[in-house]
């Protein structure tokens, strides 16, 4: 199994999602033991990202068995996660837009001056 350190955020989705910080840190191996088997990787962004996927999709699973009598519904926290993909790629492709809009002008620059 991963010995990857629990992310600092864990005891925040636990009392986010009303569970014991033990409970969530269970949760959290497990997660990292899925993304491992699944990518075959211990490391690297896409291990990184499936395990807090999976970790929250194992939190609002928990979090559905929980007694009816609860009076604090927890927050489904998967939309957080989601939300924070979208912004990074968002991120990735303006950069990747200004460096091409870049390399175009510069071709274009560097192709008037040869023809001149």
């Amino acid at each position: 199994m991963n010995s990857m350190k629990s992310p600092k955020i864990l005891p925040w989705i636990a009392r986010k999602a009303g569970i014991s910080d033990e409970l969530a840190l269970k949760l959290w191996r497990r997660a990292v033991s899925e993304a491992e088997y699944l990518t075959g990787k211990a490391e690297g962004s896409k291990f990184w990202g499936l395990s807090v996927e999976r970790f929250l999709a194992l939190v609002e699973d928990e979090v559905g068995t929980t007694p009816e009598y609860s009076l604090t519904p927890a927050p489904r926290l998967s939309w957080m996660w989601h939300h924070q993909t979208r912004m990074s790629l968002l991120s990735l492709m303006a950069a990747e837009n200004a460096y091409r809009y870049w390399q175009n002008t510069w071709e274009n620059l560097y192709s008037h001056q040869e023809a001149a």
